[in-house]
């Protein structure tokens, strides 16, 4: 799951640390799907199988590579180096 050569932001309501992360994703404006983890069952059992069995979130996956609860900073560097196409 998760976009190969995209980001992909897993997420759950009322989860601070989606908010603050998705806020500033937005404001870099970094083109990304995010997907609500409670609307989405497989979406859900994807972030399981990425994050020992837990529904961690965020989880982000950049060009298929995951990363469960990155840094905003970690999610621009992996852009650079995975998916640079992305970068304005």
């Amino acid at each position: 799951m998760g976009n190969n050569e995209g980001v992909t932001v897993y997420w759950r309501p009322g989860c601070p640390f989606c908010m603050r992360l998705r806020l500033a994703l937005r404001l870099r404006r970094l083109p990304r799907t995010e997907i609500n983890i409670w609307q989405d069952p497989e979406a859900a059992a994807f972030v399981r199988s990425v994050a020992d069995g837990n529904e961690t979130v965020p989880t982000v996956v950049v060009a298929g590579h995951a990363m469960v609860n990155p840094s905003a900073g970690r999610v621009i560097s992996e852009v650079r180096d995975r998916a640079p196409h992305l970068r304005r």
